[in-house]
């Protein structure tokens, strides 16, 4: 194994043990544990991300991201605002249904519970969560809507009240407090699509 490979090998270790042991313990995962359960030292913690919260910043890239390459792979570019709004929502809506959607929600619970305890960590993770709304953004800008493409500007705001809207009831899903087809998810997207929301350009 070359050196890259041993701190790529190493880097996805920690991340995984990271996020197990933030799952399960919330804001009191320890760093000596992660560092355990990934059989690795503390040391290479810093090595390969600074500190604990760059290992957790670097959580929430990980764990974001593979989720936004399904939507941009879902999303194609010449597709319309409304049928690219009512895709997005259909696969936020089947996400729900994975085997593991309890424990991804809990994960994600569980980083909101230690970005309200540490003041250092907030802003760092909302920053990566920003990040990946801005590909979101991206993949909304120019769409066409009544024949008028959509600004960078419109797509930014239909983009945060999208997440908003389909996290809350990816939630509710996940936890039994609502039963809703992707049919809801898509009308509901749908439904925000409006100059209230947008904008002017």
């Amino acid at each position: 194994m070359t050196r890259a490979e041993a701190k790529e090998h190493n880097r996805r270790a920690l991340l995984a043990a990271a996020r197990l042991i933030v799952a399960r313990d919330g804001h009191r995962a320890r760093l000596e544990e992660i560092a355990e359960q990934a059989g690795l030292t503390t040391g290479a913690v810093y090595s390969l991300f600074g500190s604990k919260n760059g290992l957790l910043v670097a959580l929430v890239t990980d764990y974001l991201g593979p989720h936004y390459d399904g939507i941009e792979e879902a999303v194609p570019a010449d597709m319309g605002l409304i049928e690219a709004v009512e895709v997005f929502a259909r696969h936020y809506r089947r996400l729900c249904d994975d085997p593991d959607a309890l424990r991804h929600l809990s994960f994600e619970i569980s980083l909101q519970d230690l970005a309200l305890r540490d003041p250092e960590l907030a802003p760092r993770l909302a920053a990566s969560v920003r990040a990946h709304e801005e590909r979101l953004t991206a993949l909304l800008s120019g769409r066409l809507h009544h024949g008028t493409a959509l600004t960078p500007r419109q797509a930014q705001r239909l983009a945060t009240a999208l997440r908003s809207l389909l996290v809350g009831l990816s939630q509710g899903v996940i936890l039994g407090l609502a039963t809703v087809s992707e049919d809801y998810f898509a009308a509901t997207a749908r439904a925000l699509i409006t100059p209230d929301v947008l904008g002017p350009p």
